[in-house]
């Protein structure tokens, strides 16, 4: 297979392996289920120039946001594989290993913390929420989490070649 397509297949199981762990904290942590509607609606806002809300629950709903956000959701998970494989290059496509995919997971979570929570009204790291602490932990977590379905979406890959 090409790199592009491993990268492809990659994201994508890394994404739902973090999509996985959002379904099994709902009963163990007591964690709201994963929906992916409110980045819907704060890319929907976008075109219209509209890029930082108060607070995004707040903003008028778009059309097909929960669609816009879960493909959203998907293409990032994505974006973060090629990351990983533009960083490693690609022997790490025929020998993964576990440090790289975690590194690369937990740096993602850069992104809700310094993008997606401030342009949604959240604030920095999620300042702004009732418990950031808690919701920075959970953030850092899920990460590891992508981070770890980096690496087994890759050994998973690596079975059938």
């Amino acid at each position: 297979m090409s790199p592009l397509i491993d990268c492809l297949l990659i994201g994508l199981g890394a994404t739902l392996i973090m999509d996985l762990w959002g379904l099994l904290r709902h009963p163990l942590l007591g964690m709201p289920l994963p929906s992916y509607y409110l980045v819907g609606r704060w890319l929907g806002h976008m075109p219209k120039g509209q890029f930082r809300h108060q607070a995004i629950t707040e903003a008028a709903p778009v059309p097909g946001e929960t669609l816009i956000g879960w493909l959203a959701h998907y293409l990032i998970g994505v974006s973060f594989a090629a990351l990983l494989i533009l960083i490693t290059g690609s022997k790490w496509l025929t020998s993964p290993s576990l440090t790289p995919a975690l590194a690369v997971g937990l740096v993602t979570v850069l992104a809700p913390f310094l993008l997606m929570q401030p342009g949604m009204g959240a604030g920095i790291a999620a300042s702004r929420l009732p418990n950031p602490g808690q919701a920075r932990l959970h953030s850092l977590l899920t990460h590891g989490i992508f981070g770890l379905g980096l690496y087994l979406s890759a050994l998973g890959l690596r079975l059938f070649h």
